[in-house]
């Protein structure tokens, strides 16, 4: 947090300000079951600045799609269980008519969802702190794709918002003589 600004704040509220669904794993759907509720309902009455409550409210209203093996109901409004293959189900919400599906933390979700080729788009919000070993986010799993990236906000205290779409297959080169 300490490196979070308003350049970031920026780019969080832009992704977040269109309709959306989130994809959750379940330690994350924890820790936002716990957080959001809380922030929407007392937000004000807490010193939340008007952003962070703004976002509570997004995040409280959309659907919550979690990916679990141990939580047998959910009970933070508009919550689902994603019952069996989880990139099957994650591969007809796409298809599906429903908004945007944002995928938030969850780290071994998201790799069920890159080893699968189910995501179109990246955003990557990096700090430039280094803290040692922890989750990897690209496995051995992940399929191969290309990205181009579509957009970047580089923030005043050093991270970086970047945005990447899907751009096909990886495409190979040789810096051969």
């Amino acid at each position: 947090m300490p490196l979070f600004d308003e350049e970031l704040g920026g780019a969080i509220s832009e992704l977040y300000g269109q309709p959306f669904d989130l994809l959750l794993g379940r330690k994350t759907y924890e820790i936002f079951a716990a957080h959001w509720p809380t922030v929407g309902a007392r937000g004000q009455e807490m010193g939340m600045d008007p952003g962070e409550i703004a976002l509570a409210r997004a995040i409280n209203g959309a659907v919550k799609y979690v990916a679990t093996r141990s939580l047998t109901s959910l009970h933070w409004e508009n919550s689902q269980i994603l019952v069996g293959d989880v990139a099957e189900r994650v591969r007809e919400l796409k298809q599906g008519e429903g908004p945007m599906l944002l995928l938030q933390g969850s780290s071994k979700l998201a790799q069920t969802l890159l080893s699968a080729g189910l995501v179109d788009e990246l955003k990557l919000i990096i700090f430039p702190v280094v803290l040692g070993q922890g989750k990897r986010f690209f496995d051995a799993q992940a399929m191969p794709a290309e990205f181009t990236r579509t957009d970047v906000v580089i923030s005043p205290a050093g991270g970086i918002a970047a945005t990447y779409r899907r751009a096909g297959e990886v495409r190979t080169g040789s810096f051969a003589l």
